[in-house]
């Protein structure tokens, strides 16, 4: 019975030195061999074999790409606006056993470090470029950060620029901004039609005001030439038909001036005949 035991307890032991000693390895994966507490060795993909109960597996790293997302975050431009930026990141690990014991934690380390790299990036800039700009910040954020990761045997494959949009606070101090121009642009546009408007005006009565000129030029020039040529065909002799011209003018005239608002009352004189004939005897 005793044997029975031992046989059985030799068999257990060898099944688990066994199955310590065997490792498959899944595809898309390696694992970190350490022995005695140091590293001795990397394991690929398929069947491998180790020392049970001296070598260990304390790190099982994927080999396919991890995406890192980047919190979000404010970044000061460097005219002074406040945006908040955030980004994803694709990273294949290389090397397992420099990602393992060169750093702590080399997702977390990757994501300080774009953090880092795109407020400093982005603190360079205005807040125009930076809006407009996420090619230029995507390649200076690539650079600045793959020789870093390198050296953890880390490729970054890329990095995106996801959102990169004004602060709320300062999203609505463009807004009002924004509103205050289209405010000042519009005054200014009324300003300048309204000014338009007085200036043709203007140059409306001006024109309005010579052609009136004018036009009392010729009628006094017409008046005046057709009262010489009617003095020269008539004579000094026969006053009738100077009488008769200067009666009409005098009748319009009155005609005029009771036509007016204000007029009451209009008195021609009873003796305008005589009237007009005094005045050309006085000539």
């Amino acid at each position: 019975m005793d044997t029975l035991i031992v046989i059985g307890i030799f068999v257990a032991v060898v099944i688990v030195t066994l199955a310590k000693g065997v490792r498959l390895v899944p595809q898309g994966s390696k694992w970190v061999v350490q022995r005695l507490g140091k590293y001795h060795g990397t394991l690929n993909p398929g069947l491998n074999i180790i020392i049970p109960y001296v070598d260990t597996i304390p790190y099982k790293v994927t080999t396919k790409d991890i995406v890192l997302d980047i919190p979000s975050q404010e970044v000061i431009t460097e005219d002074n606006a406040v945006i908040v930026a955030n980004a994803v990141a694709y990273i294949n690990v290389a090397s397992p056993e420099k990602a393992v014991y060169g750093v702590e934690d080399y997702t977390l380390a990757i994501q300080n470090l774009i953090q880092t790299a795109l407020r400093s990036i982005i603190g360079e800039m205005s807040l125009d470029a930076a809006l407009s700009s996420r090619d230029q910040i995507k390649a200076k954020l690539k650079a600045a950060i793959s020789d870093d990761i390198a050296d953890w045997g880390i490729i970054l494959k890329t990095v995106e620029i996801q959102d990169i949009n004004p602060s709320p606070t300062m999203q609505a101090a463009m807004e009002e901004q924004a509103a205050a121009e289209r405010q000042r642009r519009a005054a200014v546009t009324r300003a300048e039609g309204e000014k338009q408007a007085a200036i043709l005006e203007a140059d409306g009565r001006l024109e309005a005001s010579k052609r009136d000129a004018q036009a009392q030029i010729v009628l006094a020039d017409g008046s005046a030439k057709s009262i010489q040529l009617v003095s020269e065909a008539i004579g000094r002799e026969n006053e009738l038909p100077v009488m008769y011209l200067l009666g009409e003018k005098y009748v319009e005239a009155i005609s005029e001036v009771s036509a007016s608002d204000n007029a009451k009352m209009v008195l021609y004189p009873a003796d305008l005949m005589k009237t007009v004939q005094g005045l050309l005897n006085r000539g």
